[in-house]
Formats: C-alpha cells, sequence, structure tokens
C-alpha cells in the first residue's frame, strides 16, 4: 500500500487485529476450571491443567482433558469474535498489497521461497504414514486400541523416571550445552545468575513459552515448567533463543528482526543437543523414555502443526466469504486434525477447540511452519555439527547474526544446504524415521 495507507493502518491496528489478540490472551489467561482429580475437585487455573497432560497419572491426564472440554466453549464466543476479526483484518491489507494468497505474504516474512516452502510440506505429507505408524506402537503402550486418546498424546511412558525437579532440568540442559561450548553453557549460568527466566506455573500467566530480547543481549524467558523431560527440552529450546540473541547484539534494530522460520534456528539446534545427548549414553527403557518424548515433541511440530496450518488456510478461505461460528471453527478444526493424524489418534478424543486456546492464531498470520522448518532445519544443522565440529563452530555464531539479513536460501548456502531440494527436508526427517525405528524396537518386550 502506499506509505499513507501503512500509516492508517498501523494505527488503526492497535485499536483492530492488536486489540482482539490482547482480548484473547486476557480470555483465555485468566480462565480457571474445575478438575476432578483422585484426591479430589481442586479450581486451577487452565495453564496448570493444561500442563498436567505430561502428567504420569492416567486419571489426572483425563480429568485434565474433561476439564478442558468443559473450559474452552465458555471463552470460545469471545475468540470466535477475535479470529474473525483478526483473520477478516488480514484478509483485507493482504488483498490491497497484492499478495495472491494470506501464505504468499507469510513466506516474504520469513525469507522464505515458494519453492523451499512447497519442497518441505512435500517432505511432510510424505512422512505422514510414518507419524501415524509410530503413534500407534505408543498407542499400544498406553492401551489405547484405535490410536492414541488425546489425552496420551503427552503421556510419560512408566517405563523409567519422568519426572525431573527444576534443578536436574538445568543440569541436564547445562550438560549438553557445555558439551558444544562454554560459551553455550555460560548462558546458562548467567540466566540463572540475572534471574531471565519466569518458570513456574500460577494463576493469571500465560501459557506456553517463550524468549524475548530484553536490553542489550540480555533475554527473558517465560516457562511453565512441569517436571517432565520435555519441559527440559522446551528450556534448552527458550535458551536457544536467549543465546541467538546474544549473537545479534551488535546489529542494528533493523538487522535483529529475524523472520520466525530463521529464528527457531539455534533454538531447534540446542534442544537438538539436549537429545543427542542423551541418546548417545541411554539404554534400553531409559533410552525409550527419551525417544518417547523427543518423538512427541516431533509429532507437534511435524502432524499438529500440519494440521494447523490445514486449519488456518481453510479459515482464511472460508473468512472471504462470510463470518464464522464456533461450531463451524470447530468443525474446522476436527478436519484439519483428522487429516494430519489420521489413524494416528483415536479421532472419537480430538481436540476440537484448539482453535481457541492458541495464541499464535490470534498474532502473526500461519505463525507455526516456521517451528516445522526450524526443527527439521535443526537436524540437519546437528548433521553438519556432527561431521566437522570445529568448522562448524567457526562459522555457526557468524550465521545467527545474519539471520535478520539473509533469505533462508542464503542461510542453507552457509552450510552447503540447499533448502529448496526436497531431498534435504526427506533426509532431515530420515533421521526421526531411525529414531521411530530404534523406538518401535525397544517397545517390543512392553508389546508382548
Amino acid at each position: 500500500m502506499s506509505e499513507t495507507e501503512e500509516g492508517f493502518y498501523a494505527e488503526l491496528s492497535t485499536t483492530g487485529s492488536s486489540a482482539w489478540s490482547r482480548l484473547q490472551g486476557d480470555i483465555t489467561s485468566q480462565l480457571t476450571v474445575e478438575v476432578d482429580l483422585p484426591e479430589g475437585k481442586k479450581t486451577l487455573p487452565i495453564t496448570a491443567v493444561r500442563g498436567m497432560s505430561t502428567h504420569s497419572d492416567l486419571r489426572v491426564r483425563k480429568a485434565a482433558y474433561d476439564a478442558e472440554m468443559r473450559a474452552w466453549p465458555t471463552v470460545a464466543t469471545s475468540c470466535a469474535a477475535a479470529m474473525n476479526s483478526i483473520k477478516g483484518e488480514a484478509n483485507a491489507v493482504n488483498r490491497r498489497r497484492h499478495w495472491a494468497s494470506p501464505l504468499d505474504a507469510s513466506l516474504y516474512a520469513n525469507s522464505v521461497s515458494r519453492k523451499t516452502f512447497d519442497a518441505m510440506q512435500s517432505a511432510v505429507t510424505a512422512s505422514l504414514p510414518d507419524f501415524r505408524r509410530w503413534m500407534n506402537i505408543r498407542a499400544k503402550l498406553h492401551g489405547d486400541k484405535n490410536g492414541l486418546s488425546w489425552w496420551n498424546l503427552f503421556a510419560p511412558l512408566n517405563v523409567a523416571p519422568s519426572q525431573i525437579s527444576w534443578d536436574q532440568g538445568v543440569q541436564l540442559v547445562r550438560g549438553a550445552f557445555a558439551a558444544y561450548s562454554d560459551n553455550l553453557a555460560g548462558l546458562v549460568d548467567r540466566s540463572l545468575a540475572e534471574k531471565w527466566i519466569d518458570a513456574e506455573p500460577r494463576e493469571g500467566k500465560v501459557g506456553g513459552a517463550f524468549c524475548m530480547s530484553f536490553v542489550d543481549d540480555r533475554s527473558l524467558v517465560l516457562l511453565n515448567w512441569s517436571g517432565s523431560v520435555d519441559s527440559a527440552q522446551t528450556t534448552a529450546h527458550e535458551l536457544g533463543h536467549a543465546y541467538h540473541n546474544t549473537q545479534l547484539a551488535d546489529r542494528t534494530p533493523l538487522q535483529k528482526r529475524l523472520p520466525m522460520a530463521l529464528a527457531e534456528t539455534a533454538s531447534i539446534f540446542c534442544e537438538t543437543l539436549v537429545v543427542e545427548e542423551g541418546l548417545s549414553r541411554l539404554s534400553g527403557d531409559e533410552r525409550l523414555a527419551l525417544l518417547d518424548t523427543d518423538l512427541g515433541g516431533a509429532n507437534q511440530v511435524v502432524v499438529d502443526i500440519h494440521s494447523r496450518f490445514l486449519f488456518e488456510t481453510e479459515v482464511f478461505a472460508r473468512r472471504q466469504r462470510r463470518t464464522l461460528g464456533v461450531s463451524e471453527l470447530n468443525e474446522m478444526m476436527l478436519g484439519a486434525q483428522a487429516s494430519a493424524y489420521g489413524s494416528g489418534i483415536d479421532q472419537s478424543t480430538a481436540h476440537p477447540h484448539m482453535w481457541v486456546l492458541k495464541p499464535h492464531y490470534y498474532g502473526s498470520h500461519f505463525y507455526n511452519w516456521p517451528y516445522t522448518y526450524g526443527l527439521l532445519f535443526g537436524l540437519g544443522l546437528y548433521a553438519q555439527y556432527s561431521r566437522d565440529p570445529e568448522r562448524f563452530r567457526s562459522g555457526y555464531d557468524t550465521v545467527l547474526s545474519r539471520a535478520g539479513m539473509d533469505t533462508a536460501e542464503e542461510l542453507g548456502r552457509a552450510f552447503n544446504i540447499d533448502v529448496s531440494d526436497e531431498a534435504f527436508w526427506t533426509a532431515s526427517l530420515d533421521v526421526l524415521r531411525a529414531r521411530m525405528i530404534d523406538y518401535e524396537a525397544l517397545a517390543q518386550k512392553h508389546l508382548k
């Protein structure tokens, strides 16, 4: 649009999409619900209820799921109004900016070409049967017969200790970081000493986890620590962002603005360091438990995010024609989950309200696919690091500092990677396929 129109839109958006986004955040963060726990009924903030999805007790997970099914509909009408307003505004602005589709605008904002995105999506679609097979093996370990029940998607296996303390989680992360470099390990120490991290879930606190640049090379990290191995991997992920911010400290404000797809580079790499360190020393049931956590996370980033992409694509298309109601949004969410998860989950337990609770739908459009990009690109980077650690370390920090300046294709070439070639994405997914094969072999003794 013209400079005048862009200025006018920027001003209007503060009382338009930005205000609707804040409304969704305020409503969902203040939500509480009564949970029928084994020890009795208890009213809890929804963030704490969501954290129960990783609890070792099936009764707690099922109670939390049932509580969610009661809680989210109570705020769905307001969130549907926010969704309609935000996506309707985006459709209007994208037309005036002459984008062929909202996805094209997202790709441009992320410095990723359509060719690269299509290559990744093709590889992801081809991998869905593999993930479904893995989910069905996991389902059997939890006693599910028709695919994983939704409340078992994040359930820890009861074959090895699943709960860890905050101190144990921090040491796990620090040890993996130290194996890469002293600088990376030192970031963990600094984040604790300077109180960068807000870890505990509590009433009124927003859910999820994120890292934001603060002052100079410092960051602030929000977590909702649940005491699981997955929480430790999330901690590594967010501290990866913090490390990335230290490499951007000397760049100009514009050069520090990272496209989402490239902003996930350091975070996924750091998360992979934690996983690989564990796999290098564990065997038997402990290895199975780690693979379970890791593949559960990958399943979310590849399969669930594919469902989010399908859902959001359909929302934009239908919003061109009309306002969407709660029941229609629920139906679209279930349809997207069926297309992505297929036989991997028990579809009778699918979660129709995921559109209500995910803040990503109410912020940047097509916010989620960059996580898939980041996971698979991070796995490719780890492969490069494994082949030649010293060479990788010598150029890694410089590449991170250029993430706000170079395209995805240019950053890939810095590591001799062609991200526009489907073969690269297939090779990264092959790493996950190999872990699934390892998982299936280790699970056999528990399936007899």
